[in-house]
């Protein structure tokens, strides 16, 4: 069989789970603002998602809106480790199938476990759909409902 692509596997993913998803093709934005412009949406809309490596070489996906970004502190105190860090590309393409600015928990070659701010909850988000130039439209709490994540604090404002 042939190996899925990044779309692929996110569709795949999604329709397992019972998670309704739209994907729409975009063009290349240079900044967040500009995304957000783009798909008529605030940056707060979109929604970042960041593979961290713990210290054990395992991971977690940390789901943290436009505007903000991830506060260290609270996430380690979350999960309970006393070091974190963002993988260099490579690693994190190892880790999950995508490359960065695709990176979404759907479809991962691997399912690591998935934290979501709490300020997406309750709103319809867009983040990465596994391929560039292309984004994806869903429900944050169907999302948090599919990956059974965990919600929490874990950002602070850019």
């Amino acid at each position: 069989m042939a190996e899925l692509t990044g779309a692929e596997r996110v569709h795949a993913d999604a329709e397992a789970r019972g998670l309704e998803i739209e994907v729409i093709e975009r063009p290349a934005a240079r900044s967040l603002e500009e995304a957000a412009a783009m798909m008529g949406i605030t940056p707060g809309d979109i929604v970042k998602s960041l593979v961290v490596k713990r210290s054990d070489d395992t991971y977690v996906f940390a789901l943290v809106p436009g505007g903000r970004k991830i506060s260290w502190p609270k996430l380690r105190a979350l999960l309970g480790v006393n070091k974190l860090q963002l993988p260099d590309a490579s690693h994190a393409l190892a880790a999950t199938g995508y490359e960065r600015g695709t990176i979404t928990p759907l479809g991962s070659t691997t399912a690591w476990p998935v934290v979501v701010d709490e300020s997406v909850v309750g709103r319809r988000v867009s983040m990465g759909a596994g391929e560039h130039g292309r984004s994806l439209f869903v429900d944050a709490d169907a999302l948090i409902a599919a990956f059974e994540a965990t919600v929490a604090d874990i950002s602070d404002p850019e």
